[in-house]
């Protein structure tokens, strides 16, 4: 990078820093650059399109006026995404995917219960999808209850929500153990509510939880409809609030779309960080797969990893693949090769589909979708029976490679041709990357168990 560039966006950021808090400085602008200055035009880059949006509505002037002051004219922003190695708080370079290259330093986790001593910041792949989730968690690690509070995750599965809900509690564990850590499942916290009032012993549920330094409770979204278990968690998260303990939450979806949810613990969950996690690209599913491989003490070739990152559907997945693949070479005694991880993925997957049987798929889409099996092999056409008719069609002819003679009979004597168009309707869809492409992941793991 220009030194002349380089020395100018240091200044601006001396400027901002003195500007914004910590917390926001450190999220937004760390990994920041500034790669070119012509005819008055700055073009900064940032790690991704989220980052991007937060620069441009809520600092782009103030960077603007520092840049002006400091060349002595007007100058105008132009944002792109480029990921550029990045700084680490010490100013030394870090790599894009903090995983195999990076030091390690010691860690010394006790036994915090439900939390996993492996999954620790140090260890988790970060790429431009998941680097504002992983900045903020560190962030709020560092910073219990006065950086973002509460700290709300949500993405599909596979993406590293938990991981980094117990990277969170292990660095606070290791800052100081003697902080009272609670890290709980949506489900488990409404059983404790339950078992609770069931057993008049309510006192003694919510001095656990208002007592603690941080609380992290994984899938929130389960709690929709539970009225006692959201009227408990309400006042809880008022008191640990006022506290200033921290709370940190994960999703499958944002706050506003948890149907059945109190507004005004919605409105709780919204009011401090939400982070999006986008599914895991190929090149932090590689990345990964070197990770986890290391931790089991084997070397990866470049075809294998290229082979896992690209059949994984996610990180949850990859792992099960790459077990696959290490399991098949330490019983065989042999070196991981191509030819050894194709074998070993394909044996899985051929005994999965025996084992998998065409009512089975039609019925996990129904329950996914909430129709009865009757109506996908019915004749109406309303647009969400369609869809799923069409999910359908898709898994049994990919997953289970039926014919589509064979798929015609099973939803009800249609048509191939309209088999035919289900299928490539919903491979479009999958292409695309649309909402689809969630639902056939949810399906397809619970077919997979």
């Amino acid at each position: 990078m220009d030194e002349k560039l380089e020395k100018l966006w240091k200044n601006v950021m001396q400027e901002m820093q003195k500007n914004v808090s910590s917390a926001n400085f450190h999220t937004l602008f760390k990994n920041t650059h500034l790669l070119s200055l012509e005819e008055n035009i700055a073009t900064i880059a940032a790690p991704s399109t989220m980052i991007i949006d937060l620069l441009q509505k809520r600092f782009k002037k103030d960077i603007e006026t520092i840049l002006s002051t400091q060349c002595g004219s007007d100058v105008s922003l132009l944002f792109i995404t480029k990921a550029l190695p990045q700084k680490n708080i010490e100013g030394k370079d870090a790599p894009l995917f903090i995983g195999e290259d990076a030091p390690q330093k010691p860690l010394t986790i006790g036994h915090l219960p439900r939390v996993r001593a492996d999954f620790t910041f140090q260890n988790f792949a970060v790429s431009a999808g998941n680097q504002l989730a992983f900045v903020s968690a560190q962030t709020v690690a560092t910073n219990l209850g006065s950086s973002y509070n509460p700290l709300f995750l949500y993405g599909p599965v596979g993406v590293g929500k938990t991981h980094l809900m117990h990277a969170i509690a292990n660095d606070v564990y290791q800052q100081n153990p003697a902080n009272k850590i609670v890290y709980i499942t949506s489900e488990e916290f409404t059983n404790e509510v339950v078992e609770a009032i069931r057993n008049h012993e309510t006192a003694q549920m919510k001095k656990r939880f208002r007592s603690a330094k941080i609380l992290i409770i994984d899938d929130i979204q389960f709690i929709e409809g539970k009225d006692a278990t959201q009227e408990e968690l309400f006042h809880t998260f008022n008191i640990l609030i006022d506290n200033g303990s921290q709370i940190c939450l994960t999703s499958d979806r944002p706050p506003q779309e948890i149907k059945k949810l109190e507004a005004r613990l919605s409105s709780r969950f919204a009011g401090g960080l939400t982070v999006d996690i986008s599914t895991p690209d190929f090149e932090l599913k590689a990345a990964i797969v070197g990770i986890k491989a290391q931790k089991f003490g084997f070397v990866i070739p470049p075809d294998v990893t290229t082979l896992l990152a690209e059949k994984a559907e996610d990180t949850r997945s990859l792992e099960g693949l790459l077990l696959r693949v290490i399991t098949q070479a330490t019983t065989s005694n042999s070196t991981i090769t191509i030819e050894l991880a194709e074998q070993a993925l394909g044996n899985m997957i051929e005994e999965k589909r025996q084992h998998l049987h065409a009512d089975d798929v039609i019925d996990y889409v129904c329950s996914y979708y909430k129709f009865k099996t009757t109506q996908l092999k019915g004749p109406k056409r309303t647009a969400s029976l369609v869809k799923a008719r069409q999910v359908a069609m898709y898994l049994l002819y990919t997953e289970l490679r039926l014919t589509l003679v064979e798929i015609g009979n099973l939803l009800g004597g249609r048509d191939h041709t309209t088999i035919i168009h289900g299928v490539d309707k919903i491979k479009d869809l999958v292409d695309k990357k649309e909402q689809v492409t969630e639902d056939i992941l949810g399906i397809t793991k619970s077919l997979r168990g």
